[in-house]
């Protein structure tokens, strides 16, 4: 089969990669589209030594696996765990010690023409939604993980940082939870989606020092963290979304004096995800900015890493 394969640092498209057999409890899934995501983009920059095919937002259809998912279209959770380490039997698979990570962690990806995961990683894709619109299911379900972290409500004035892919999805989901919503960007054209749907946007001399309850940094560069730092009062939250390849210089005394609450927030839960998209409740189609088969995937990653480029999808079909 066809993939794109990563090693040091090096992208190359092979089309002798062995067909993948997935060992018991886990499903075939012949992959219909895949987005290209930042993370990709770090993991080609060196953010982690993966040797491997890239990818992990998907939308594929189950060639082999359980009865009722057969010839199903199905998304997939990332994080295959083991079932067995201290954070699964905790309930927090995502943690597993010993995961392997679609794309990231010692399993193959999405980029390729087809993909093997637990069968309990894969959810079925609503009739109603669209193959390229369900392609955004695993990073709606990170914007999501916010709120499985952080309560929020009309009392609090929240900020985003950041108006790339992710950020216009965090964006979106927060605004449902009726918070006070600031989202800020450096690319009006892209702030005018959430604009259009009525959310609050600006540019970065929108925000003011030491105003928000909660801030969101989506950014993944030091400028995103420092206005998102800057916006928040004492006692505030700071919540990182973003993986970072290099290193990131903060005051951390600021953050003892105010008190700042420092939190990670990474995968989230697919389900609430699609109902999301089943119900027309995000708008996800105009981040899609270009579509290139797999075949010429080295052109799409080209595209996917110019400045300010939104969501550029892969298409395993001819």
């Amino acid at each position: 089969m066809k993939g794109i394969w990563l090693e040091n640092r090096q992208l190359e498209l092979r089309s002798n990669l062995p067909i993948p057999e997935p060992p018991p409890g886990e499903a075939l899934v012949r992959v219909l589209r895949a987005g290209i995501c930042n993370t990709d983009l770090e993991l080609l920059r060196g953010y982690y030594p993966y040797t491997g095919i890239l990818g992990h937002e998907f939308v594929g259809v189950v060639e082999s696996g359980p009865e009722h998912l057969v010839n199903r279209r199905v998304v997939g959770e990332i994080n295959a765990a083991c079932g067995r380490c201290r954070f699964c039997l905790k309930g927090i698979p995502t943690h597993c010690e010993n995961r392997t990570v679609l794309g990231i962690v010692n399993r193959n990806g999405a980029f390729a023409e087809y993909l093997i995961l637990p069968e309990k990683n894969l959810h079925p894709v609503p009739n109603s939604v669209p193959t390229d619109v369900a392609t955004f299911t695993e990073p709606l379900a990170a914007a999501l993980e916010i709120q499985e972290q952080v309560s929020l409500g009309a009392s609090e004035r929240v900020l985003v940082v950041g108006d790339g892919k992710l950020g216009l999805l965090v964006a979106q989901t927060l605004a449902l939870t009726g918070c006070d919503l600031l989202a800020i960007g450096r690319h009006p054209e892209k702030l005018a989606n959430l604009a259009a749907r009525g959310i609050k946007t600006g540019l970065a001399d929108a925000v003011k020092d030491r105003a928000f309850d909660v801030a969101v940094e989506c950014t993944g560069n030091p400028e995103g963290f420092a206005i998102a730092r800057r916006g928040l009062r004492p006692r505030g939250t700071l919540v990182l979304k973003s993986t970072y390849a290099g290193n990131l210089s903060l005051d951390a005394s600021s953050l003892v004096v105010d008190e700042i609450t420092l939190l990670g927030s990474r995968c989230g839960p697919f389900k609430p995800a699609l109902q999301l998209l089943a119900d027309n409740q995000v708008d996800v189609a105009p981040l899609i900015q270009a579509c290139y088969p797999l075949s010429e995937g080295l052109a799409a990653f080209e595209h996917a890493q110019q400045r300010g480029v939104l969501k550029v999808l892969l298409t395993m079909e001819d």
